[in-house]
């Protein structure tokens, strides 16, 4: 029969998400899960974030701004910069597929680390662009041997900070030493979904500087991790205002929804429910941390809302255990991390089940 679809996609390994809680209540028959597997915020929205959404409910009949006039006005006065140096997607995951399918053409090359976030590798190879993997060294990315990767056909390099899965982030000494004597027609490509819980860490790199001094950078960032807006998909790009209208010409009208504006509007302006979520994060990671010790298991230091632990070869058995307790975490064999396990940091309460029905799952 003949083949229906583009050749290439074949290759192609479809991404598969976290087993929802709702599903693993219906298989099992439990009643109390709790998913620690998709660095969601385990607070919830803000209730700020959803009186918004109660105003903008009242409006479903019509079409949503699809320029995000005021979402762009209230981040550009954030970051001091123009609204038409701003682009909003579906998730900040719709970005990285507008600057794939604006820039890069067929036989043009991407540089990945390897493990890092899945998509860039995906959407990758959806667009039919050749992909360089250049593995990560000690858990952090190896900027040093991705400036040596480069060819007369690279155009794009993805440096996720702090990095998914790791939790670790690259310097700014190190990002100034990759762009160096660096080609000016590489697209520096930071994604940085964490970045509210890095920015603060004195050689975090200030990317946006290196925007205002010219350089071809794409920066993106996300409302589904520290403003708990993941269910409404919102995150948005940082670009020159000619890569951003590049972008907005692959991008599809009215591709962010009412709902998910209104919300990202009223999270940016509740600064008191960030340095919540901060405080409930560092006092999880820090028992997490200790506890872990306890059991003699080793994990990678994070900067965001996860921990990457290397349980060792059982990993796959203690994640099916800890899901018959009703625990979700992330098995990260996908990623090529066999032996590890994710777990995002959740409510105390949260933590301490985790920690209890691991060390039985042990």
């Amino acid at each position: 029969m003949k083949r229906l679809s583009r050749e290439h996609l074949s290759k192609i390994k479809t991404y598969k998400p976290g087993k929802p809680i709702e599903e693993l209540k219906r298989e099992l028959g439990l009643r109390d899960v709790i998913k620690l597997a998709s660095n969601e915020n385990a607070l919830g929205p803000s209730s700020r974030v959803i009186s918004g959404i109660a105003r903008a409910v009242r409006e479903l009949n019509r079409y949503p701004d699809s320029n995000c006039y005021y979402l762009k006005r209230e981040v550009a006065k954030r970051f001091r910069l123009k609204p038409s140096n701003f682009i909003f997607g579906n998730g900040s995951d719709e970005v990285i597929t507008f600057a794939m399918r604006a820039f890069l053409k067929k036989g043009e090359e991407a540089i990945i680390a390897k493990p890092t976030f899945l998509i860039y590798d995906i959407v990758a190879k959806v667009e039919n662009v050749n992909v360089k993997h250049v593995p990560l060294k000690e858990y952090r990315y190896d900027l040093k041997s991705i400036k040596r990767a480069v060819t007369k056909k690279t155009k794009i390099i993805f440096i996720s900070n702090p990095d998914n899965p790791t939790g670790t982030y690259v310097t700014k000494d190190e990002v100034e030493g990759l762009m160096s004597g660096l080609r000016r027609d590489i697209i520096l490509f930071f994604d940085e979904a964490y970045y509210e819980f890095a920015k603060d860490i004195k050689d975090y790199p200030d990317t946006l500087r290196y925007l205002r001094k010219g350089r071809n950078i794409i920066i993106t960032r996300s409302f589904s991790k520290i403003y708990s807006l993941a269910g409404l998909r919102i995150g948005y790009g940082i670009a020159s205002e000619g890569m951003i209208e590049s972008m907005n010409k692959v991008r599809e009208p009215f591709n962010v929804n009412s709902l998910a504006q209104e919300a990202a509007l009223a999270a940016l302006k509740d600064d008191r429910f960030v340095m919540r979520t901060k405080r409930l994060v560092g006092e999880g990671k820090r028992f997490l941390y200790n506890e872990l010790s306890l059991m003699e298991i080793s994990y990678i230091p994070s900067v965001t809302n996860f921990i990457l632990i290397n349980i060792g070869r059982d990993a796959e058995r203690v994640y099916n255990k800890l899901l018959k307790k009703g625990v979700i975490v992330r098995n990260m064999k996908a990623w090529g991390l066999d032996g590890f396990l994710r777990v995002t940091i959740g409510t105390m309460r949260e933590n301490r089940i985790f920690i209890e029905a691991l060390k039985e799952a042990l």
